[in-house]
């Protein structure tokens, strides 16, 4: 089979098309022909070294292909099932071995690739609104980057159980892309000159000077003071990401001399850490996704052998939406 292995910690430079023995699943796995993989953040973490990672590895923990042969002990899948994944480290490849434990069934009239670019955005965005804080009606919700693929869908979901939304956008047309997957106000922070002071000062102009319930923020490091700012008394600050960057050491004493906030850094797979929570979580996404009540955006898509150009774009920020790699 061919895949795209990292041979050693670095930047996409070190990222190979490569031929590889076809694997075999062992108990447990399933062995399935990629039909797409999803590009995420964490493939560049581990490719760089971030995560600790043996080298060379093949890339990549999510996508959705149809299953060609079951290992031992499994019983709830088989040869033909069409299935998706959120932790299948390997998947940028034209076979993926997946844990049984971790696949789901792809409903009827849902694409594969639209099924790969929703497991780990789409169960992130819904664990954010559903769990992490549970939002409802006449809460107030910040999201940063909010053309990014957890932001629109996020954006879509949180809007659905009543959730004011605003974005903040870098430029005019994620302003489109936002807005058109429901959110109400969209905020320009490329035209800042100092996005600690004015976004907080831009929130609390459009909540009546309350500032907001709930900030989702996976940017990190050049936006967490200002997400901080931009809460109102006990307000909750979502660190979910940290794409430009981790955030520095913080004095407790800030969360209350900035109002007794909240702060919590969640992870996808604490989230759904019982089989029963992923079937949960997974069917609400796809489910939605299959009948149109949920849109995922597919910003790019390129072919397996452009897996460096993929990184690239990602950690660039060129990107809107969802990125994927299709064998």
């Amino acid at each position: 089979m061919r895949a795209v292995e990292a041979r050693e910690a670095g930047g996409p430079e070190v990222l190979s098309f490569v031929d590889l023995p076809d694997p075999e699943p062992g108990p447990g796995q399933l062995l399935v022909r990629v039909a797409a993989a999803g590009v995420n953040f964490i493939d560049t973490y581990r490719r760089a070294g971030v995560y600790p990672m043996p080298y060379p590895h093949v890339v990549g923990v999510e996508g959705a292909g149809v299953v060609e042969a079951v290992g031992e002990g499994v019983g709830d899948f088989a040869a033909g099932d069409r299935v998706a994944w959120a932790e299948a480290p390997g998947s940028y490849a034209e076979l993926a071995l997946v844990p049984a434990a971790e696949a789901v069934a792809v409903p009827d009239g849902l694409d594969l690739p639209t099924a790969a670019a929703l497991m780990l955005q789409g169960m992130t965005a819904h664990y954010l609104v559903a769990s992490t804080f549970e939002v409802g009606p006449g809460h107030d919700v910040l999201l940063t980057a909010g053309a990014g693929g957890v932001g629109l869908l996020a954006t879509q979901l949180a809007t659905a159980r009543g959730g004011r939304v605003i974005t903040t956008v870098s430029t005019p047309q994620k302003a489109a892309l936002s807005s058109a997957a429901g959110a109400a106000h969209t905020i320009d922070y490329a035209a800042m000159d100092d996005i600690t002071t004015e976004l907080p000062a831009t929130v609390r102009e459009l909540t009546d000077g309350q500032g907001v319930h709930v900030v989702y923020d996976g940017v990190g490091r050049s936006t967490f003071a200002a997400s901080l700012a931009s809460l109102r008394r006990r307000g909750t600050l979502v660190l979910f990401g940290g794409a430009s960057g981790p955030v520095p050491p913080l004095d407790p004493q800030v969360l209350n001399r900035s109002g007794s906030l909240y702060l919590t850094r969640p992870t996808l797979a604490h989230y759904v850490a019982t089989r029963a929570e992923l079937e949960w979580r997974a069917s609400e996404v796809l489910g939605a996704a299959a009948t149109g009540n949920l849109s995922a955006r597919i910003g790019a898509t390129y072919p397996l052998a452009d897996a460096e150009q993929a990184h690239r774009a990602l950690e660039g920020r060129a990107t809107t939406g969802k990125v994927l790699l299709v064998p």
